[in-house]
């Protein structure tokens, strides 16, 4: 057996899920209602009108979900809060029940010898405080602030935080073109639901520091390598914008105080001026930054396009999966490049990481759920990390998303990332031929993505 691919020892493997799209229980035990609980339940907004009711069950299941990490070898598990279910206000009265559901959570997985990896915000805010402007209201830095606070201390067994997943998805999703809960359509509120979505991350921070604790705390943001689809001029300046407004808008104010020159030419009137005292808090350091890495962007100028923001060109030798992204393990190699490069070395982990093939909605009467573009992706972006280790760069883990068949926000139950499949009539769990494949990875330490 080959060796030449192992990781370095204590290398943390591991599997993330979201609150919202696994729980189920949004309103159980005295939990408030969150902006995806309020989308989900609006009708024409989600997929076959689906919502969070039931999702995976996870509330009630965790146990058995718990012991199938274990039995996989998970050595982390990344999960996030609810919000609105430890606080059903976003602020003041706290939900103890809620609290206990994170503590039995946190307790079962340290029995399992599976690290906790908590993330506070992944995009469930409570209902209440974006009935006080949510992102858009400058107080929010506090009330997340104090949220955090009250997680730091109840859940002493948490090995890792992360203040916020993806806050460009955020905005962009949620504030600029409506896709996501909240759903708005404004140019102008984006910058500023960015902007205090980085005041709450810094102030969160802080307040970790306050409280002398020193397991690692960092951010988690969504990044992808921008590559124009010519050589023109044109695509190559839209090329420069995309990478501006997804990859440096939430790394630059962080690392260098400012935000890229770029956002302000793009966004134009939109643009406002921020004072220059927040970003003593944005720029609270870091212990270490999670990057979740799904594909490349190939950008061509779109001159109706006010913000470019994505890939718009299919690549018509490749392979892409159910939501049409193409497969492009380089790119995981190239975005860990060039982050070094811009930002300096600093201890990386990736976050999220997998893809949405089909998988048959129930349970096959064998048992086994072959998924083999699932186990080329997975085989072929952790050969793609190991290639960014063997050029220096610090990865300490690898999170595969996702564990579990979920709910994929406004796409619903039609599309599945889990390596785990889940039934959502009769909700039963079965571990896919990818998860079979990801536990042997782990069992060798990466030496498994040579074998065949």
């Amino acid at each position: 057996m080959s060796t030449a691919r192992e990781f370095p020892a204590g290398f943390l493997w591991g599997a993330a899920t979201a609150a919202y799209q696994v729980e189920g229980a949004p309103l159980e035990d005295g939990a408030g209602p969150s902006i995806w609980q309020r989308f989900t339940h609006t009708p024409g907004l989600t997929a076959g009108g689906d919502t969070g009711d039931v999702a995976c069950d996870h509330y009630h299941r965790y146990e058995e979900d718990v012991a199938l990490m274990r039995a996989l070898g998970l050595r982390a598990y990344r999960f996030s809060i609810s919000w609105s279910r430890v606080q059903p206000d976003g602020k003041g009265r706290v939900n103890q029940r809620g609290i206990d559901f994170y503590r039995r959570l946190v307790d079962a997985l340290v029995a399992a010898n599976i690290r906790p990896v908590a993330t506070l915000y992944h995009w469930d805010l409570p209902a209440a405080l974006d009935d006080l402007g949510g992102w858009l209201n400058r107080d929010i830095a506090g009330w997340f602030a104090d949220y955090a606070s009250l997680m730091f201390k109840a859940l002493d067994g948490v090995a890792m935080w992360a203040t916020l997943n993806e806050p460009w998805v955020v905005t962009d999703g949620g504030y600029l073109h409506g896709a996501l809960a909240p759903g708005h359509r404004n140019l102008f509120e984006a910058p500023i639901a960015s902007h205090n979505l980085l005041r709450a991350h810094g102030r969160a921070v802080k307040a970790y520091r306050a409280l002398g604790l020193t397991d690692p705390v960092g951010i988690v943001v969504n990044l992808e390598p921008k590559v124009p689809a010519s050589s023109s001029d044109e695509d190559l300046a839209a090329t420069a914008r995309a990478d501006a407004y997804m990859n440096r808008q939430y790394l630059d104010p962080i690392f260098f105080g400012e935000y890229p020159a770029a956002l302000a030419e793009m966004f134009g009137e939109a643009w406002p001026s921020f004072p220059s005292a927040d970003f003593d808090d944005i720029r609270a350091p870091l212990d270490f930054v999670g990057i979740n890495y799904y594909k490349r962007g190939v950008t061509r100028h779109d001159p109706h396009k006010v913000v470019e923001r994505a890939s718009g060109v299919r690549q018509p030798r490749s392979t892409h999966t159910e939501t049409d992204w193409e497969v492009h393990a380089p790119g995981l190699t190239d975005i860990l490049l060039w982050f070094r490069e811009r930002y300096g070395a600093m201890p990386l982990y990736i976050t999220e990481n997998g893809a949405a093939f089909y998988d048959p909605p129930s349970t096959p009467p064998s048992g086994e759920v072959d998924d083999p573009l699932r186990v080329d992706y997975l085989r072929k972006h952790i050969g793609a990390l190991h290639d960014a280790l063997r050029q220096g760069i610090d990865v300490r883990g690898y999170f595969v998303w996702s564990l579990l068949d979920n709910l994929e926000w406004s796409l619903g139950f039609s599309k599945r990332f889990g390596i785990v499949h889940v039934d959502f009539h009769t909700l039963q769990r079965t571990p896919k031929n990818s998860a079979r494949f990801y536990s042997q990875v782990i069992a060798t330490n990466g030496a498994a993505i040579d074998q065949r």
